[in-house]
């Protein structure tokens, strides 16, 4: 049986979803849909759209993602991402965050880190295989990078992506190693372990292909740099 304790925690039995999330930490419970059976995908996507009037899902699989339509028929899916969408028509996205991929086989985790951003109410820009390989790709957008709060950077192969774009700009720049590569990428190790040793400032890093992770951190980041200007604009 359902229950919930008020401020606190919906305990379904098979999860405990985080009704206080959003109060907490400005972001409500996202879904984890891998592994999740499509029985409990339903009932916990109509919790949480209940509660909030919209459900972010990442890593979904298409039949996921029917069955998650069956029940709530306005829900969006990406399938380069994997991403479920469930949101109020016409809602407002402020600051910009760009998204910059090395290639194009790195779209599938830009797509993540775009889509959550945009949902959590970010503005996104998407810069997509502007690789090392051939730099001057980069440099033709740096203007437009340094317009944003925050950029993404997502590479695999030896990453260098990321301390190219930090070398650049004035803004911070979120790094995503990705499992794209030959034998000795390692899955994103060697992406992971270049831009951790980055000698660029202002780049933080997140886990292997992890493009909502990059986008929360933006997204944060963002939201203060908006919050920002409006404050500076009521104090003239």
């Amino acid at each position: 049986m359902e229950t919930e304790t008020e401020g606190s925690f919906a305990d379904m039995g098979f999860a405990r979803l985080d009704t206080d999330r959003e109060r907490r930490t400005g972001f409500p419970e996202t879904v984890f849909c891998q592994g999740k059976e499509d029985s409990f995908l339903k009932e916990i996507f109509l919790r949480l759209h209940r509660i909030h009037g919209e459900v972010l899902g990442t890593r979904a699989s298409l039949p996921q993602y029917e069955a998650v339509r069956s029940v709530l028929p306005d829900s969006e899916y990406n399938e380069v991402s994997g991403v479920i969408t469930v949101t109020p028509k016409n809602k407002p996205n402020v600051g910009n965050i760009a998204v910059c991929t090395a290639g194009t086989a790195d779209i599938k985790v830009a797509e993540e880190a775009a889509l959550c951003a945009e949902f959590w109410g970010a503005r996104v820009s998407r810069v997509y295989d502007v690789g090392v390989s051939g730099i001057h790709r980069l440099l033709s957008s740096v203007d437009v990078l340094n317009r944003t709060n925050c950029i993404i950077a997502i590479a695999g192969m030896e990453g260098a992506l990321a301390s190219v774009i930090g070398g650049l700009v004035k803004v911070p720049v979120v790094a995503v190693p990705t499992s794209v590569g030959y034998g000795a990428n390692l899955g994103g190790i060697s992406a992971l372990l270049t831009m951790i040793n980055s000698c660029a400032n202002g780049i933080s890093v997140v886990n292997i292909d992890n493009g909502y992770g990059a986008a929360y951190i933006a997204t944060q980041i963002n939201r203060l740099a908006v919050n920002g200007r409006s404050a500076a604009d009521g104090e003239k």
